[in-house]
């Protein structure tokens, strides 16, 4: 098996400056020069089956996901996706009520447009895979085990039965997970990706995969980075500083 499959993953693609944000010129850019270099995608599920029956990865392959379910990931990312014959994984945070009608767009998060139904549907059907984010996008280690449940497995329902397929992937809002989240998230879900920074390697854990966020990508140096060995050296010195902040707030 690849020693290191990155998963980027993105929210938003605008030019605003906050920390979920992402340049679509730039986002342009290093998949044009991935491209270029004979990468190619592979879905997050084809990911995690690879690593589960331990078969190894196609050489020069990556995953791209977005969090949250943004509109720019139609508006702005499906365009450049279908124009490299790549592939994506979206996950959605769906809303409590579960929106039903097909021009109604998702709740707002960050004051943000997000996607609708009918864009949902014509990006499956190009084989752009969803996945659940939960109802609301809460810390889900503060909730109640009911309240918790609610959250993961509804918005599961909610897409399965709006799109008519089942749904196998999952990611925790934030990051965040305990042994409780976990847990119920394994039962229900094939894979679930966390905020741990790194690479998918043979002693990844399928429910708490680890990614590699766009902040990290913010430059064409660092998109170029990709295309040598010492991209990996690049985001294990990216992962230090991020586990002392961690290690810190949580002793």
């Amino acid at each position: 098996m690849i020693l290191s499959l990155p998963i980027l993953t993105f929210h938003t693609l605008d030019d605003f400056a906050s920390v979920t944000s992402f340049p679509p010129k730039l986002f342009q850019f290093g998949l044009t020069l991935l491209h270029e270099h004979g990468f190619r995608t592979i879905s997050l599920l084809e990911a995690a089956e690879c690593l589960q029956m331990k078969k190894p990865a196609p050489e020069k392959s990556f995953v791209i996901t977005f969090d949250d379910g943004y509109e720019t990931v139609y508006k702005v990312a499906f365009p450049i996706l279908k124009h490299y014959g790549m592939s994506a994984t979206v996950f959605l945070t769906v809303g409590e009520k579960g929106i039903q009608k097909a021009e109604e767009r998702l709740p707002p998060l960050e004051g943000r447009s997000m996607l609708n139904w009918l864009e949902i549907r014509e990006m499956e059907r190009w084989g752009i895979e969803f996945g659940a984010h939960t109802l609301t996008h809460p810390d889900l280690t503060r909730l109640t085990q009911d309240h918790m449940e609610t959250e993961i497995c509804d918005s599961k329902e909610i897409i399965e039965n709006i799109l008519g397929t089942p749904i196998f992937c999952f990611a925790y809002p934030y990051g965040r997970y305990n042994d409780s989240v976990r847990k119920l998230v394994q039962e229900h879900f094939t894979c679930a990706s966390s905020d741990k920074l790194g690479f998918i390697t043979v002693n990844s854990e399928p429910h708490t995969l680890e990614r590699i966020d766009a902040y990290y990508l913010r430059s064409d140096q660092w998109f170029r980075l990709m295309l040598t060995r010492w991209f990996s050296w690049y985001i294990w010195a990216c992962s230090i500083p991020r586990w002392i902040r961690r290690t810190v707030v949580n002793s």
